[in-house]
């Protein structure tokens, strides 16, 4: 019952961040953009953590620890601190572009970020199914066992490439182009926050350089 109240309240929080992120340099309710977004991110958040909440409680608890303050490694508070800033300064300039009018945005490239959106939230949360140890912050336990296959046969890090895909949906799916700039400036922060992790995890999960080896790329196929 507790993880359930604590996921209501995530969804809740989720509700407000987003009115008063969208809502206020948008200037105006009046943002249809902003509701489907709002809309599209509850039940692309809301189905799989129901589905957690029934057959894997705990990896779903593991999901609800978020935060910098969250975090142990001080590195990685930093990193988690400038994502959460890029992630208002996202929301934010995507609104005001919205209501300035800086860029068009098609109705097809509209849809196509809220597709990307819901495409990088499942994503990541089939990451947390395929490994019920795949936390939202940077940790290693007693009992972790190696996930290599599966999507981790792909690429090294897919929760991040999941981020990475809703972060890029995210300007277009509300009706901007500018806001993408943002992202383009989270890009070497989630890098940061990769190469400090697999640091860790050389070090502290066994198995994990002879997988390294064999799954080359951290995040993109072919890419990185």
């Amino acid at each position: 019952m507790k993880l359930v109240l604590r996921t209501v309240a995530a969804m809740a929080f989720s509700v407000v961040f987003f009115g008063v992120a969208l809502f206020v340099p948008a200037g105006t309710v009046d943002y249809w953009q902003a509701w489907v977004f709002i809309a599209v991110f509850l039940t692309a958040t809301m189905v799989p953590s129901a589905y957690l909440a029934v057959r894997n409680p705990a990896a779903l608890a593991r999901r609800m620890k978020a935060g910098p303050t969250a975090e142990t490694r001080p590195a990685q508070r930093i990193i988690m601190s400038a994502t959460v800033l890029l992630v208002i300064a996202a929301l934010v300039v995507s609104a005001l572009d919205h209501r300035f009018g800086w860029s068009s945005v098609p109705l097809w490239l509209i849809i196509a970020g809220d597709v990307l959106v819901v495409g990088g939230l499942v994503l990541s949360q089939l990451v947390v199914v395929q490994n019920s140890y795949a936390a939202a912050t940077i940790t290693v336990e007693a009992d972790q066992p190696l996930v290599s296959t599966g999507l981790y046969g792909v690429v090294r890090h897919p929760m991040y490439l999941g981020a990475l895909i809703m972060m890029v949906g995210m300007p277009p799916a509300l009706d901007s182009l500018w806001g993408l700039a943002v992202v383009a400036v989270a890009l070497p922060v989630l890098a940061a926050r990769i190469l400090d992790e697999e640091k860790m995890l050389r070090q502290e999960l066994p198995g994990y350089p002879e997988y390294a080896s064999r799954v080359r790329k951290r995040l993109m196929p072919g890419v990185w």
